[in-house]
């Protein structure tokens, strides 16, 4: 792998292109906007400056990384590339287009890759002539700084094209996991407890939103709690991909968004982005105290964390990745401070299986239907490690 193409010039375009051209490789930047091109030059200029006052790298160092940085806007740039990483908007029409186009311009060993965090990537690859050489690489962002990298194979994909390409990722420094080609692959679909549940929790009048992230904080030790996330990713984002998910899962409801959720995101609140969102950003305002009781924080923790590992559990079940690439993932991708599975084994399996099964009596709804791989593992009397 000498050339890497990169399709889009925006912070995950921009960011993947740093990494490879930090790797030695020649990294082509594309896209159909100059302007975002700049944006992208300008930006790259002043994250490897910063790097450089840091001493993480040299002046020499930093400028021979812009210098295997090519922007254009010609399709036609990516002739001689060895891979190319897709990453603009998530829509399907629009990425298969791409596809399409760039096969009439790269050679014939060129790997095709999208970085899509949510759509089908076998859905993807149909568009292509050669789908045996597309697959899924998806990284997290900001990419130079996230350690993750999910590589997903399409139904099609020839496994030589996987190998190969996981591989290049590894050779970046990265942390690569395998997973299936599912709704949300890993993380996506394993997070989403973390904001669905901690949402419902706030619907149903139990806690305030400052609680429930002090109780995850606090007492969980996770590094952000699911509103303060919410509102660093941007209400309008985490909205559209848990109804993405959720759609993808033919209307599965343990993936349903939540109504606040959705208002938030009309209403122009999307967190830190836009100055307000869950909390207020403005300068001098002063935020919310939580309810510092230390039986209710442990009550909404517990919830929380149940239902995490019970899709953890469920991601196992239908072999969407391994155990350990399902611990690596929820720990490298999402900065959890331990891997579901691990902590379902200190837990208690059992005691994962009776709160399911509490939850699921006092609702009566499917969204709290307990993974029968838990129930098998308690019936067993067996541990994930």
């Amino acid at each position: 792998m000498k050339i890497i193409g990169i399709i889009g010039a925006g912070s995950m375009g921009s960011g993947i292109a740093q990494v490879a051209a930090t790797a030695g490789h020649e990294v082509v930047l594309l896209d159909s906007s100059n302007t975002m091109l700049q944006k992208a030059q300008q930006g790259l200029n002043k994250i490897l400056a910063r790097l450089v006052e840091k001493g993480n790298l040299s002046k020499l160092e930093a400028g021979a990384i812009l210098d295997r940085i090519h922007f254009t806007g010609q399709l036609e740039a990516f002739e001689n590339c060895d891979l190319i990483i897709e990453a603009i908007v998530e829509d399907l029409s629009i990425k298969k287009q791409i596809f399409r186009e760039l096969e009439t311009i790269v050679n014939k060993n060129c790997i095709l890759a999208t970085n899509t965090s949510s759509l089908s990537v076998s859905a993807i690859a149909s568009a292509s002539e050669k789908p045996h050489r597309v697959l899924g690489i998806h990284f997290f962002n900001p990419a130079p700084l996230m350690p993750l990298v999910e590589i997903i194979p399409a139904i099609q994909t020839d496994q030589a094209v996987v190998s190969t390409a996981r591989k290049t990722i590894n050779n970046w420094g990265k942390i690569t996991v395998l997973a299936k080609d599912t709704p949300g692959f890993i993380v996506n679909r394993v997070a989403r407890p973390f904001y669905g549940e901690a949402l419902r929790i706030l619907e149903e009048g139990i806690a305030d939103v400052a609680t429930i992230d002090w109780a995850m904080t606090e007492i969980g030790g996770f590094r952000m709690g699911p509103f303060t996330l919410m509102d660093f990713i941007g209400n309008d984002i985490n909205y559209t991909v848990t109804e993405t998910v959720f759609k993808s899962f033919f209307y599965d409801p343990r993936y349903k968004p939540a109504f606040t959720q959705k208002r938030m995101a009309e209403a122009g609140y999307l967190g830190r982005k836009s100055g307000k969102g869950y909390y207020n950003y403005s300068e001098g305002t002063t935020q919310p105290e939580p309810d510092f009781n230390q039986m209710l924080g442990k009550k909404i923790f517990n919830r929380i964390l149940v239902m995490l590992i019970n899709e953890a559990a469920d991601a196992l079940f239908w072999n969407i990745a391994s155990k350990e690439d399902i611990d690596l993932a929820m720990t490298k991708g999402v900065n959890y401070p331990a891997g579901l599975l691990r902590w379902a084994d200190e837990y208690g399996i059992d005691k994962c299986v009776k709160q399911m099964d509490s939850l699921y009596n006092e609702y009566l709804e499917d969204r709290y239907r307990c993974s029968p791989l838990l129930r098998k593992m308690v019936r067993e009397n067996k541990k994930f490690y």
